[in-house]
């Protein structure tokens, strides 16, 4: 499992998974911008917060929160009970404050220190990336050490979210009148972090600071390959990978790495499709039985080979760009089963302000497969030399 110092902790466990998952737990614009595409033009209001969407299980939740509020009771924790009854594997209820973070991790900006971490099977924490002109960066931290403490409080064994959120700062507000709303520490505050390399352990104290999230990077192989990893589709992620191809003209091929990519704003992931597809069908979805497609951009990239990476953390909107492009025949698809996450969540705004967001439908892959549940097969297995297994495929198509 890895992360960064991005999201906020979860406070009750109906929400962990969502937000442990939080860019997964929607497809598409939707939750950030309030529509999805539509092939007929234009958008169409089925994500709008502010909309309620008229449908029984909806209804239930906003009811059970209403009716907290008029008891002097968590509307929050109500709403959680209610869709915990509803059995929707996915729905989740976010506080005013926490929809508000997720809204800004999906504009690609935080405050942080600008530290990527993961929990290593021996419990351990260790960082796996540190963001060019950080504030961790600034303090040497780098790639491979290993984070022991954050402001006292030891992290080992600690999920990445919770490490997230001490890096954060996430205290929870009492005056908000919402139990357990998140509010991470402005820029400037200080974190003091204990790290450990090569046997010396040493602590550094650092100043947050307001970051962007840098989602897409390029770097280039011995072998001449383009490898351009997203680690989420935030708002400008496709625009960045169209960048990235062509500012390659010399490429030899592409590895589109988008390994624990946990997903984001589909709009961004149709427009990644676009960069390699000359057009035609990326996804079909239905949103309460009202069946909708997705559609690429022509005058893609079509003639240099590519190879995409996944793995069990590949969720949500980088599943369904996995598909197109293996539905496609655009891509070799290397790795692992990705997670599974193929379900179209609509927001709605409760009483309180809070935000609930539950499942009303499904979306499939150009041939018709469904993802939810299932996850996406690779056509090459591979684990720990999956870039290596990519490139070995790069050569061979470009014969």
């Amino acid at each position: 499992m890895s992360g960064r110092d991005l999201f906020s902790q979860p406070r009750r466990i109906g929400r962990g998974a969502a937000l442990t998952l939080v860019f997964a737990s929607v497809l598409a614009t939707g939750a950030a911008t309030g529509s999805f595409d539509d092939p007929r033009g234009g958008t169409t209001a089925v994500a709008n917060p502010s909309r309620p969407a008229p449908a029984d299980k909806e209804q239930d939740v906003a009811d059970a929160a209403a009716e907290a509020m008029a008891e002097g009771k968590s509307p929050v924790e109500a709403a959680e009970r209610a869709v915990s009854r509803s059995g929707d594997r996915w729905g989740a209820v976010y506080s005013e404050g926490e929809y508000e973070q997720f809204e800004e991790a999906l504009d690609g900006e935080y405050t942080g220190v600008g530290l990527w971490t993961r929990l290593e099977r021996d419990g351990r924490i260790e960082v796996t990336r540190v963001q060019d002109g950080s504030p961790a960066a600034r303090a040497g931290i780098r790639a491979g050490d290993r984070l022991v403490g954050v402001d006292g409080e030891k992290v080992d064994g600690r999920p990445v979210t919770e490490v997230v959120s001490l890096l954060r700062g996430d205290a929870i507000d009492e005056g908000t009148g919402n139990t357990g709303t998140p509010k991470s520490a402005a820029a400037g505050t200080k974190v003091t972090l204990v790290l450990e390399r090569a046997g010396r352990t040493w602590s550094a104290t650092l100043r947050r600071a307001r970051l962007s999230t840098e989602d897409v990077t390029v770097s280039r192989t011995a072998g001449g390959v383009s490898v351009i990893t997203v680690d989420a589709f935030t708002k400008g992620s496709g625009d960045l990978v169209r960048a990235a191809v062509e500012q390659s003209a010399d490429a030899a091929g592409f590895v589109l790495d988008l390994r624990g990519n946990s997903g984001g704003l589909v709009s961004e992931a149709v427009t990644a499709a676009s960069v390699f597809l000359d057009g035609g069908l990326v996804a079909t979805y239905d949103v309460k039985g009202e069946q909708r497609a997705l559609h690429a951009e022509p005058a893609g990239d079509t003639t240099r080979p590519l190879v995409a990476l996944v793995d069990g953390g590949t969720m949500s909107a980088a599943e369904l760009l996995t598909g197109a492009l293996q539905d496609r025949g655009r891509a070799v698809v290397v790795g692992s089963r990705t997670f599974g996450k193929g379900s179209v969540q609509m927001p709605s705004r409760l009483p309180d302000g809070s935000v609930a967001e539950l499942t009303v439908g499904h979306y499939n892959t150009p041939s018709g497969r469904g993802v939810d549940g299932r996850g996406i097969t690779p056509d090459l297995e591979a684990d720990e030399d999956a870039l290596q297994r990519a490139e070995t495929v790069l050569s061979g198509l470009g014969q």
